[in-house]
């Protein structure tokens, strides 16, 4: 099972990146395949389609990070209690055969599962997973939130409908890439607690008892490139926050005027897209933390800067079309490159 969806999302994550990469070739016969790779990711206000069909309101943006947050939660809880109650960082041997025996009666597949959490590295692998769906909890709250409060959709914003689909698909996929690698075990986890909850009901959660201190120092235990992975994301998290801002108060400046205006501050001096390039930044800080090691979330990290890149690449183009006078120095998405 474990291969099975390993490979699994990495041959999603090749399928959707593919398709971008042959749709930017700059070559005559794929421009047809190149309007249509388009046609799927416009949105908004590079949506110029006077028909409906195969769209939806752009305001459904929210549904992605509702999804996201209920889905990486789940995740996060799952795996920290994992890693908490069966490869803790400081090993308890005592504690640790107990709890194995209350969780799986003795059954053969925990000593497999115990032979393997053994080793430190599998040890650190689960804690480095718990590390990095921390991460994508920040994210998703934080676009949750934004999508609520700080973005102001306009009823006529539309967004293909395809587009819709593989939003969905991203936030599904993406906080359990970066988890994927003992998803045997977690499943085998929680069907055991859930299964002791039933025999024991509420008297198995009033026995539970939990060190705090040790539920949260094992993450200081990590290496050092979790901390530089983590300065990383914050730094693209807290600079995406300040771009969304910019955008939103001038969605409700333009439903005052009702004209669209060019964007200024933070990253919008050197980008069009500053906010999609904030975004590469926190997913690079997320494969940072993740040690480099795992090519499943590398090809998580070309997926998004595949796709952000073409979204950014158009909206760019909507710009120049749109302001005469716009800043020449400003690139799409990469300062001094694209």
């Amino acid at each position: 099972m474990e291969v099975e969806l390993v490979w699994l999302l990495r041959a999603a994550w090749i399928a959707g990146t593919l398709p971008i990469l042959i749709a930017s070739i700059p070559f005559s016969r794929l421009t047809s395949f190149h309007s249509l790779v388009l046609g799927f990711a416009r949105r908004g206000k590079i949506l110029q389609s006077s028909s409906k069909k195969f769209t939806v309101p752009q305001k459904f943006f929210c549904h992605f990070y509702a999804v996201a947050v209920v889905w990486t939660t789940f995740l996060l809880v799952t795996t920290w209690l994992f890693a908490y109650r069966t490869v803790p960082m400081v090993s308890k041997p005592f504690e640790f055969s107990t709890i194995a025996k209350q969780l799986t009666g003795g059954s053969h597949i925990f000593s497999w599962l115990r032979g393997r959490s053994t080793t430190m590295e599998y040890r650190y692998t689960v804690w480095r997973s718990v590390f990095l769906l921390l991460l994508m909890e920040f994210q998703v709250l934080r676009r949750l939130y934004e999508t609520i409060y700080v973005f102001n959709y306009s009823p006529s914003s539309r967004m293909h409908i395809f587009g819709y689909v593989t939003g969905l698909f991203f936030y599904t996929a993406a906080p359990l890439s970066l988890c994927c690698n003992f998803v045997p075990e977690l499943y085998s986890f929680v069907l055991n607690g859930v299964a002791e909850f039933i025999v024991k009901g509420k008297s198995y959660i009033s026995n539970m008892e939990f060190d705090w201190w040790e539920f949260v120092i094992s993450l200081l235990r990590l290496r050092w490139h979790q901390w530089i992975g983590l300065a990383i994301f914050f730094w693209g998290w807290i600079h995406q926050f300040r771009c969304h801002a910019i955008l939103g108060s001038l969605r409700e400046q333009r439903e005052e005027t009702d004209q669209y205006v060019i964007p200024h501050g933070d990253w919008f001096e050197t980008v069009s897209s500053p906010h999609y390039l904030a975004e590469i930044v926190v997913y690079s800080g997320i494969l940072v933390a993740s040690g480099g090691a795992d090519l499943t979330i590398w090809l998580l990290l070309v997926f998004v800067v595949a796709n952000l890149s073409l979204a950014a690449a158009e909206t760019h183009r909507w710009y120049l079309r749109k302001f005469e006078n716009y800043p020449k120095n400003r690139l799409a998405v990469f300062p001094f490159v694209y």
